[in-house]
């Protein structure tokens, strides 16, 4: 008989009853219509924070970098009610902020985060889920340097996710041992830009217990967010996005930058083990067929920051490998899912059972759904399923000497431009002028609607005067229209007024200003562009330069796009030099000859208009219309 029982027994006896009150059981995980019901108290949230140990030591001090980790759960949670994690794990959390409201970790005396960016802990954590704000290594309040995507970026956040399934150490501020006894060990990451990136590379690891991530607008290769084939965007960035991140004194990660710098190729551009090591589809670190995790894609075809390959090239390595996925594809720039114009209440519960779905093992048919949602004009969303369009067709154009862009080729003839450094909208401007650093074709009216779907690909023959030369093709769409504005605030404006997702305290709420599109009436669009440096035509690692006055064949992809050339317009295709809207190139001065009856862009389109969306809310799959194939006579009239 334990001690307590006598007592127990005495007190009944006194009482008149030998039955003990039994306490009131608390609340449990509840599911209704296929999504997790808020149950639990966000007020009364556990809130606190542990040090998880890593394998790397990235700022060289002897000692093991530790990861901060701020925890919020359930205050029911722990052995007897285990919960699932959802996972934020960013640099960006004591200098930019997180969300369009650049939201920042607060604090109270204990040094417990009582304000939480985003709207996930508000959201999610009554529905009987953890959330984690993980400090990235060299960030914050966690130990180490900044490494850019690299081993410390990965094995940090790898670490966390060995911590929830018993596999790694962590400790509390006093140092006493801290074990996470109160989750499934089963995780999400999620998040946007760097945030995504880590979910990213995290997952290419193949670590267990990671069963999904949410990447959005995220990088799966560095390379390609500083690199087009050998053209170079921006020189010396790493060590400057690490300086950036990293708000210790500049002397602590001094060292690690000056590697950085050292190492990247940029006198180059080449791609090397510097890059090699920062890749997560083919990298060195881990790589995409390693990826146990689900994975939902968010990202748009106009961010220009992590340019969009990088999403379309995983997306396609993850469909190779047979990993379950889904994607939004939106026309704004670098914008989180949640500020797509009339999208938020749709982004929330396609987020909540998906990871009702992956984390709690709810069968709420989300699986089953079309695998890809797309914007196809301002605010306008079809689905299909997959991405790209499963209907396309590829539609190969080629340049002639009259200045038309046609689907048959033209009588031999070449022309000539000078490998200049050119702005995009000099580059695009009075097509039918002549200009010495680019030459321009385009199609006649379009008879009929067509839709891009997917990743152009230039396909030149040139002729150099010298080794090498930058070279810039530029899809466009010439006809006045009103598009999305993505240049003016990455496509959205914010408002005063707040809608709410989840339960708030007085320290943080769940409100947040409603955004919508930005639109703009011009007469041209450039819809997809793509850069190399024609001595890494035939390798990214190995340059070869082009014999001076010998043709070569210079073959690669633009960025993806999804897009509609509306009926009546002319698609045009511009070939430069240099750009110096997104490279910090210089011109290499070459005079480039191109045989045009030999060169040609290919892309997959899609015949005739999406219907209409209707509200999200309201139906979940718009379709096609069926359009006709024209005769061959009116095919080829239009070009």
């Amino acid at each position: 008989m334990s001690p307590l029982r006598p007592a127990l027994i005495a007190a009944a006896l006194i009482l008149g009853t030998a039955t003990p009150v039994q306490a009131a059981p608390g609340p449990e995980i509840t599911v209704q219509n296929g999504r997790t019901q808020p149950v639990f108290s966000y007020a009364d949230a556990i809130r606190e924070h542990v040090y998880v140990e890593s394998t790397v030591d990235s700022d060289a001090d002897g000692r093991l970098d530790r990861v901060r980790v701020d925890i919020i759960r359930p205050k029911e949670s722990g052995p007897g009610l285990k919960v699932p994690v959802v996972i934020d794990e960013s640099p960006y959390y004591d200098n930019s902020g997180r969300g369009n409201e650049g939201e920042r970790k607060v604090y109270d005396d204990a040094g417990n985060v009582v304000k939480f960016p985003l709207f996930y802990d508000n959201y999610f954590v009554p529905r009987g889920y953890a959330v984690l704000n993980v400090d990235m290594l060299g960030t914050t309040r966690s130990d180490g340097c900044p490494d850019i995507g690299g081993k410390a970026d990965v094995l940090g956040g790898k670490a966390v996710i060995d911590w929830l399934n018993g596999r790694a150490k962590a400790y509390r501020a006093d140092g006493s041992p801290a074990v996470a006894d109160w989750t499934t060990g089963k995780s999400a990451m999620i998040g946007k830009s760097y945030d995504g990136t880590l979910a990213n590379a995290v997952a290419a690891t193949g670590v267990r217990g990671l069963e999904t991530i949410v990447p959005i607008s995220a990088i799966s290769s560095w390379y390609k967010y500083q690199r087009s084939n050998g053209v170079v965007y921006n020189y010396d960035y790493a060590s400057w996005l690490a300086n950036y991140v990293d708000t210790d004194p500049e002397a602590k990660c001094q060292a690690v930058r000056d590697r950085m710098d050292a190492e990247d190729g940029d006198d180059t551009g080449d791609h090397n083990a510097f890059w090699a090591e920062r890749d997560y589809i083919h990298g060195l670190l881990g790589d995409v067929s390693k990826v146990r995790a689900s994975v939902f894609v968010a990202h748009t075809v106009n961010d220009l920051n992590v340019k969009p390959d990088n999403f379309s090239e995983w997306w396609e390595a993850l469909a190779k490998r047979g990993v379950p996925r889904k994607i939004w594809v939106g026309q704004t720039g670098h914008v989180d899912p949640f500020d797509f114009e009339g999208r938020r209440g749709l982004w929330v519960d396609t987020l909540h059972r998906w990871f009702d779905h992956w984390l709690h093992g709810v069968r709420n048919g989300i699986m089953n759904e079309p695998r890809a949602d797309v914007e196809v004009a301002p605010a306008q969303w079809i689905t299909e399923r997959d991405w790209p369009s499963p209907r396309g067709l590829k539609l190969t154009l080629r340049p002639s000497a009259d200045g038309s862009l046609r689907l048959l080729p033209g009588k031999k003839a070449t022309a000539s431009f000078t490998d200049v450094r050119m702005a995009e909208p000099d580059m695009v401007s009075d097509v039918g002028t002549a200009k010495p650093g680019r030459i321009a074709y385009t199609t006649g009216e379009l008879p009929l609607d067509l839709r891009l779907s997917g990743t152009p690909v230039a396909d030149l023959r040139v002729r150099l005067d010298r080794p090498t030369a930058n070279l810039t093709a530029l899809l466009v769409d010439f006809g006045d229209d009103t598009r999305v504005d993505w240049r003016r605030g990455g496509g959205i404006t914010t408002l005063t007024e707040e809608d709410c997702w989840g339960e708030s305290t007085a320290a943080d709420d769940g409100c947040y200003r409603k955004v919508v599109t930005n639109t703009v009436d011009r007469p041209l669009e450039i819809v997809a562009r793509g850069w190399i440096d024609v001595q890494n035509r035939l390798s990214l690692s190995r340059p070869t330069p082009l014999p001076v006055g010998t043709y070569g064949s210079v073959k690669w992809e633009t960025l993806p796009q999804d897009y509609v050339f509306k009926k009546g317009h002319r698609i045009g295709l511009v070939i430069a030099g240099t750009d110096a809207t997104y490279s910090n190139e210089t011109g290499t001065g070459a005079n480039v000859t191109v045989d045009l009856s030999r060169s040609s862009i290919t892309f997959p389109v899609v015949l005739g208009t999406p219907l209409e969306s209707v509200p999200q809310d309201k139906a979940r799959f718009v379709g096609p219309r069926e359009v006709t194939l024209p005769e061959p006579e009116r095919e080829f009239s239009f070009f």
